[in-house]
């Protein structure tokens, strides 16, 4: 019975396009994002949403024909911020605001936190720095409708486009049985993450948690949601309670010229040190590592980094996001240690 209605918007929503399509000298707003072409693209895409198990393809084509194409979100595809060198990224993330709203935020929400931590086996501080980079705090969730981000990519962006349209296939799937809003109403960012962790509709789908119990994930309004599923994508891919992250290495005279393809550390620390490349801090010998060498406002910076690092790396894949992100911890972590005389919630 349900199903008639959704039908009819189709229908709706097809004709008023068809209609305005036909009236002689009609133009779309100066500046208006033009609707999303439902062509054979589409409609193959709907039919397979369907058959996957997935809304009915009518109500697919309902909501793509109401999607629009953004060329700005095109246009940022081209201009990531871990382009940069190390020495212009870090000022953008690592700035004594961002690590006093951090340390007001782990203060405010220290119970939910700390036992958020411990269920996951995550320190709170890498919890809350994620936060603090994705969205700034939940201040920054992204200005552009989740549909309308993920079909413009899906559809009109060849470089990546099986991965945009698995996207938002899976948005499709998770439907409102799990996510909080309507599909049509979610707002992230331009390359369709959501909430105050910026999940993907996979990553929703495979580490997202309803930790407030109320049968939905909420990555917008429910901290115990928002934190949890942080914290479980850590611990979905491997993070290791008390273990090192990265320590700074000091490179001897003679040593050996070192350029790891990955991230993913294969090398014993001793290994290291023997091809000159000294931890300035004491780690296990036995521990696997990588080097990383970054481009720093001194020069080059030498770092060794361990699973932990790797792990971080799994959230985003630029080694400059996950040294930004646990330099950023350890100094909200300090601060929380000895925090200022008022501590305020920062805004949301």
């Amino acid at each position: 019975m349900l199903e008639r209605p959704r039908a009819s918007r189709v229908q709706s929503a097809l004709l008023l396009l068809g209609l305005l399509g036909c009236i002689p000298g009609f133009t779309f707003a100066k500046g208006a994002a033009p609707p999303l072409t439902l062509g054979p693209d589409e409609q193959a895409f709907a039919a397979e949403v369907a058959k996957d198990g997935g809304p009915p393809e009518k109500e697919v084509l309902a909501t793509l024909a109401g999607a629009k194409l953004q060329q700005s979100i095109l246009d940022a595809m081209g201009k990531p911020a871990e382009a940069k060198p190390w020495k212009d990224y870090h000022p953008l993330f690592l700035t004594d605001k961002r690590v006093d709203d951090g340390v007001a935020f782990y203060l405010a929400n220290r119970a939910l936190l700390e036992k958020v931590g411990k269920e996951y086996g995550v320190p709170p501080e890498v919890i809350v720095a994620i936060i603090g980079i994705e969205t700034n705090y939940g201040r920054i969730t992204g200005k552009y409708r989740v549909i309308d981000a993920l079909a413009t990519l899906a559809f009109h962006y060849p470089p990546r486009a099986p991965f945009f349209r698995g996207e938002l296939k899976q948005l499709f799937l998770l439907g409102d049985r799990h996510l909080a809003y309507p599909i049509d109403e979610l707002k992230g960012s331009y390359a369709g993450a959501m909430g105050w962790g910026q999940f993907m509709p996979t990553s929703i789908a495979q580490w997202a948690k309803d930790e407030d119990g109320d049968g939905r994930i909420d990555l917008w309004n429910s901290l115990p949601d928002i934190t949890a599923s942080v914290a479980n994508y850590f611990a979905a891919h491997g993070w290791v309670a008390d273990q090192p992250v990265t320590v700074r290495a000091q490179p001897a005279p003679d040593a050996r010229e070192l350029h790891p393809e990955g991230i993913e550390p294969v090398y014993p620390v001793q290994q290291m040190e023997a091809w000159g490349y000294a931890p300035l801090s004491h780690v296990e010998a036995e521990l696997p590592s990588t080097l990383l060498t970054l481009e720093g406002d001194r020069g080059p910076e030498y770092w060794l980094t361990f699973k932990n690092f790797y792990v971080i790396t799994r959230y985003n894949r630029s080694p400059l996001y996950s040294m930004a992100v646990w330099q950023l911890s350890q100094q909200i972590a300090g601060g929380v240690v000895q925090p200022p005389a008022v501590a305020v919630e920062p805004a949301r």
